[in-house]
């Protein structure tokens, strides 16, 4: 069992590089594009911000990934021989459920004006990447959408996680919602034959697929792919996962990728290093935060995606495989925090725990889980 998407997203390279970050395997200093190539990995996934930087120029952290960043880093997964998947968020910074913050440029824009903005901006970034003969091969437009995005504009009645529903109902929030997806579309279609993902979080919830996609289908929404985000200590089991998937493969005939996912390796934190993976969450994940518990989580994820009926569950993307804890990076900085209005006492590599390398840089064998061996 080999799927045809055996990914990671490692938008966060150019940061940790610049700050030291040395990737190895058996004892072998690697490029890590080659490095992930050489494992079976095939996909690299990277997201795209609008304007990543506060009024005095100073970037957000977390990557700051601005358009030539994204270039750059597009461009040496392209010549490791990777397909890419670009990930649109249509804001300045994070998004996701909690938060989808209007670029700071775009703010006061309604309507068909931001439509227009949308259409655009995208338009522009796929052109100036075909300039640099890294045209992406699948577009993610917007990032977990699940409460919309460019917000208040786009916004939409909040998914209530612990009672697996909607707050409300508002179709008119849908459709100001769908007008903003199919002009990112629409600019996609045009540029190339890239595919187009649509992309949710909280993989196990069937509640909030079908009520989301039924919206989506019955505005004729444009799309090629269903993207999930799977964590096994937030999102259901893997049973709920499976059901799930086999649910909207056969009720809106659509291929599905887990564009998101991760696990631990091991409980502990690095030091000055605040970690989103603590030692309880492998209760609830089923899994022992361990090299051998994250392996197997990945081979069985991928078994549940391989038993999509017809060939439609198409593979996963593991979530910054290699943020390693380096000196310097971080999720945010305050101004990012702020922009987001997501300030926490947070900081460094939240995710050392939970990369496919160890905290010097040194391959675990869930690395060559990943690429399906």
């Amino acid at each position: 069992m080999v799927l045809p998407v055996r990914g990671a997203d490692v938008s966060m390279t150019a940061e940790i590089e610049q700050r030291g970050a040395v990737f190895r395997a058996d004892g072998t200093t690697h490029d890590l594009f080659a490095l992930l190539a050489a494992q079976g990995v095939n996909w690299i996934r990277l997201r795209l911000w609008v304007d990543p930087r506060d009024d005095a120029g100073q970037p957000y952290m977390g990557g700051t990934n601005d358009l030539a960043t994204t270039i750059a880093l597009a461009r040496r997964a392209k010549a490791a021989g990777h397909r890419v998947l670009l990930d649109l968020h249509y804001s300045d910074f994070w998004t996701d459920p909690k938060k989808q913050s209007t670029p700071k440029a775009w703010r006061g824009l309604k309507g068909a004006e931001l439509e227009a903005r949308v259409h655009d901006w995208t338009s522009d970034v796929l052109a100036a990447l075909a300039v640099a003969d890294a045209t992406p091969d699948m577009v993610q437009v917007g990032n977990e959408i699940t409460n919309g995005m460019l917000w208040p504009e786009g916004r939409t009645p909040r998914f209530i996680d612990a009672e697996r529903r909607f707050e409300r109902e508002d179709p008119e929030a849908f459709d100001r919602l769908a007008g903003l997806l199919a002009a990112g579309v629409a600019a996609v279609r045009a540029a190339s034959d890239a595919r187009v993902m649509i992309h949710l979080d909280f993989g196990g919830a069937n509640e909030l697929y079908r009520g989301w996609f039924d919206q989506a289908a019955a505005r004729g929404l444009d799309f090629d792919v269903i993207g999930l985000s799977y964590y096994p200590y937030w999102h259901g089991t893997l049973k709920d996962l499976g059901a799930n998937l086999n649910d909207l493969a056969e009720r809106y005939g659509k291929d599905l990728v887990v564009v998101e996912t991760a696990y631990a390796w091991t409980g502990e934190s690095p030091a000055g290093h605040h970690q989103v993976f603590q030692p309880a969450l492998a209760e609830t994940g089923g899994y022992p935060a361990s090299p051998e518990g994250q392996a197997a989580y990945l081979r069985d994820l991928y078994t549940t995606v391989d038993d999509v009926p017809g060939g439609r569950g198409l593979g996963i993307v593991y979530w910054e495989p290699a943020w390693l804890p380096v000196d310097g990076t971080t999720w945010a900085s305050r101004a990012g925090m702020e922009y987001g209005d997501d300030v926490v006492d947070e900081h460094g590599s939240s995710w050392a725990n939970q990369a496919l390398f160890d905290f010097e840089g040194n391959a675990l064998p869930s690395l060559r889980a990943l690429g399906g061996g």
